[in-house]
């Protein structure tokens, strides 16, 4: 992940210019993005024994905090520029544009996904209810009323919840950079006070029209990550030193907060179990509680300084041997992921889907666990060139 040098922005310590400035692309950001689309795949497949090793289960923080701070990054990149040269009225539609494109990203992903499970009752009778596993049944029994709900957004099934956040945070980009015009501090305390929010005053949006639950990701909380991210691209926060004693403080933090993350520690020890109970609120992942916060910033330092600099420890090394070259693809088809982001996510929550459906099938064995994951990582990798190749429009090439 990188930290830009607010210096090389032209920025000072108490003002912003109109926009972030950033407008070249880090490889770390590519390559972590990358590494939580994997993890995130993993993740939503139904009872995946891979699932037991990713971050969230040894961690208060996971693949999400990642894929949101390093969103926040990345939009610096894809946006500063036009706010910067254009003005706020331009990359307000620049951002809107995108807003819109995530907006019938999800509502496509939802359908398809749907008429997926309902497919699959149909063809496997005697099989799982697919639909039932995803708690569809009160979309289909009201469809009149939540067909509303879903394009308003005041239907969000807890499958179907990190675009509708993700749009709602972009939206509030254009508000945070024309604060950043008057005084950077402005958009410190705006993220923070909208954080308050949602963890002190309980705000949130609704999810369904029959009940009270409210998001699964409350944007109002959530934003603080991605404006952390947007804020360190931007300039507006400086780079945190390379220091040995913050190196070792962050993996403190990380070891410390292992015995109350770890679900067989916790569960094994009633003191760990107790503390959970009694103050959960603080890990609070609808609401992004304070110390999730903590902790991705700590494993986020702990990875920042551990790749290098320029993400050199990272790199595929020139003229090296067999290994080398084989680290080389590996690490080009993760930054390929990283950097088509938003095709791989939509490919990997419906995938995971067929996925689960094909370890029904199959069986979960020690076998089946390599190789259908496997296969999961090769679709979306393929994803990314596919959609990179789409983007780079070789229709308009010369033959």
């Amino acid at each position: 992940m990188t930290m830009a040098d607010p210096m090389s922005l032209g920025l000072s310590q108490s003002k912003a210019p109109a926009a972030a400035r950033a407008d070249t692309r880090d490889p770390r950001l590519d390559f972590f993005r990358g590494i939580a689309m994997f993890i995130i795949l993993i993740a939503h497949i139904p009872n995946d024994w891979l699932a037991l090793w990713i971050p969230a289960r040894f961690g208060f923080s996971d693949a999400t905090e990642t894929f949101v701070f390093c969103s926040g990054m990345a939009s610096a990149i894809a946006f500063g520029k036009v706010f910067g040269e254009r003005g706020l009225a331009m990359g307000t539609a620049r951002v809107s544009f995108r807003v819109w494109q995530v907006y019938w990203a999800h509502i496509g992903l939802f359908f398809a996904v749907a008429a997926t499970m309902v497919a699959l009752n149909a063809v496997i009778p005697e099989g799982r209810d697919y639909v039932r596993q995803l708690n569809l049944y009160p979309f289909f029994k009201d469809a009149e009323t939540n067909l509303l709900g879903l394009l308003t957004l005041t239907y969000v099934p807890n499958y179907f919840d990190i675009l509708p956040m993700y749009l709602a945070i972009l939206a509030m980009m254009p508000l945070m950079i024309a604060l950043a015009r008057m005084h950077v501090g402005l958009v410190a305390l705006a993220s923070v006070a909208l954080w308050l929010l949602a963890n002190v005053a309980g705000i949130n949006l609704p999810a369904e029209p029959w009940s009270e639950r409210g998001w699964f990701f409350n944007p109002l909380g959530w934003q603080l990550i991605f404006f952390t991210g947007f804020a360190f691209m931007a300039g507006w926060i400086p780079a945190p030193p390379v220091d040995r004693r913050l190196f070792w403080l962050a993996v403190a933090i990380i070891v410390i907060t292992l015995p109350l993350a770890y679900f067989r520690l916790f569960n094994a020890f009633p003191i760990f179990l107790e503390w959970r109970r009694e103050y959960g609120f603080l890990i609070n992942k609808t609401d992004f509680g304070i110390l999730r916060y903590v902790h991705f910033l700590a494993t986020a330092y702990v990875a920042w300084v551990l790749a290098g600099t320029g993400g050199a420890n990272i790199q595929a090394r020139e003229g090296g041997g067999f290994l080398s070259r084989i680290w080389a693809q590996i690490l080009a088809a993760i930054m390929k992921v990283g950097q088509q982001s938003l095709a791989v996510f939509i490919a990997s929550m419906y995938l995971a889907r067929l996925l689960g459906v094909l370890f029904d099938q199959v069986g979960r064995t020690h076998l089946s666990m390599v190789y259908v994951n496997a296969l999961g990582f090769a679709l979306i990798i393929g994803v990314a060139f596919g959609a990179a190749w789409f983007k780079s429009q070789p229709w308009k090439k010369r033959a």
